[in-house]
């Protein structure tokens, strides 16, 4: 079975990759020193200092096996190509809230670089699925568990939240 695509914007591919090198040659040197230091103090079997450092050191191990999967299957956005006619992966939206009556920005990632409290949505969530395509001046849909909400699609453009 292919393994699925992971949509970044170049913005997301360099965080990642910068994550990634510091682990790499930053986190393992430090816990490498704590588990060396803990070795030192002598008894293992009650050694909480070493029992955390190999704790430490597992995480930091599974996020860099995390990180290089989702860099193995990265298919980046060039945002300077994104069509500002429509909505799609790369664009900022600024979209209208009918119901609530408010203005709301968005800016439409890959699943791997979603963080709603800073504005950035997944392709993937109703929100972001429901906004593909669509063009300034529309009105979209979106089906949520909390019920049916419609939105304006008041700008698109290509720019950082």
């Amino acid at each position: 079975m292919e393994e699925k695509k992971n949509i970044l914007t170049y913005e997301g591919l360099k965080k990642y990759e910068e994550e990634l090198e510091n682990l790499k040659v930053v986190k393992r040197k430090e816990v490498a020193e704590k588990i060396k230091e803990a070795r030192a103090q002598g008894d293992l079997s009650e050694n909480a200092e070493y029992d955390a450092a190999k704790d430490e050191q597992r995480d930091i191990e599974a996020r860099i096996e995390e990180l290089e999967k989702i860099l193995k299957n990265a298919e980046v956005v060039v945002e300077e190509e994104v069509d500002l006619d429509k909505i799609g992966i790369g664009c900022t939206v600024q979209i209208h809230d009918v119901e609530f009556d408010e203005d709301l920005e968005y800016k439409i990632v890959g699943s791997s670089e979603a963080d709603s409290l800073k504005g950035k949505i997944s392709n993937e969530s109703p929100v972001g699925k429901a906004l593909i395509g669509a063009k300034k001046g529309d009105t979209v849909e979106v089906e949520t568990q909390a019920g049916l909400f419609k939105y304006v699609v008041l700008g698109i453009e290509r720019r950082s939240i």
